[in-house]
C-alpha cells in the first residue's frame, strides 16, 4: 500500500535551516553553550523521566529536579567518586 501514497508539495513559503548537526558542530564550536557543558544522565524513577543534569557554574556539583514531580537531587564532585555518567534517582 505504501506505493498509493502520493507526496504533496509543501505550500510554506521558507526553508527549515538543519546545517550544524554533526560536521558543522565539529568545525565551528560555539562558546559558551550547553552542549559544551558537562552533564548527568539522570533517570528519575519516581515519574520515569529521563533527563541531563549540567555542571554548575562554579564546577563544584551537579544540580536538577525531575521535570515532571520536581523531585530535587544533587551530586558533588569531587576525590574518591565515580566516573560514572548515568545514574537512577529511586
Amino acid at each position: 500500500m505504501a506505493s498509493d501514497m502520493h507526496m504533496a508539495s509543501d505550500p510554506r513559503d521558507y526553508k527549515l535551516e538543519i546545517s550544524g548537526l554533526v560536521e558543522d558542530a565539529q568545525a565551528a564550536p560555539s562558546t559558551g553553550s550547553q552542549e559544551q557543558r558537562p552533564f548527568l544522565s539522570v533517570l528519575f524513577a519516581c515519574c520515569g523521566v529521563y533527563t541531563r543534569i549540567y555542571r554548575n557554574a562554579d564546577g563544584q556539583g551537579y544540580a536538577g529536579r525531575c521535570p515532571r514531580c520536581g523531585r530535587p537531587v544533587r551530586f558533588a564532585v569531587g576525590r574518591g567518586g565515580t566516573d560514572a555518567r548515568f545514574f537512577v534517582v529511586e
